[in-house]
């Protein structure tokens, strides 16, 4: 599996990590992770996935909670996997603050 990090504060608090699996040109699965750092610990905010062979979102709660999955995407998982990483990029702020109440 591939997998890469992106920082996207200037505090170097909030991290993006992307995993994905490729046949081809084709993404099998992949997951994006929003993550934050508290207390010195990275902790998860959101994760997108693939895992069940469609676009799925898990919010998590503060205290480590998995949320159930919402579909939310209805294009392949390459465009799922794109769209996901748009959204953490675009909305991180708004969804931490979320993750934070």
């Amino acid at each position: 599996m591939a997998r890469y990090e992106e920082i996207l504060d200037d505090f170097n608090r909030v991290v993006v990590v992307v995993r994905f699996e490729t046949e081809g040109r084709e993404v099998t699965d992949y997951a994006v992770i929003l993550l934050v750092k508290v207390a010195g610990c990275r902790r998860t905010v959101r994760v997108y996935d693939g895992a069940h062979g469609y676009n799925e979102l898990h919010r998590y709660t503060r205290d480590g909670g998995k949320q159930t999955g919402k579909r939310f995407h209805s294009g392949s998982l390459g465009e799922g996997m794109r769209a996901a990483i748009d959204d953490v990029k675009s909305g991180y702020q708004k969804m931490i603050e979320g993750w934070e109440r």
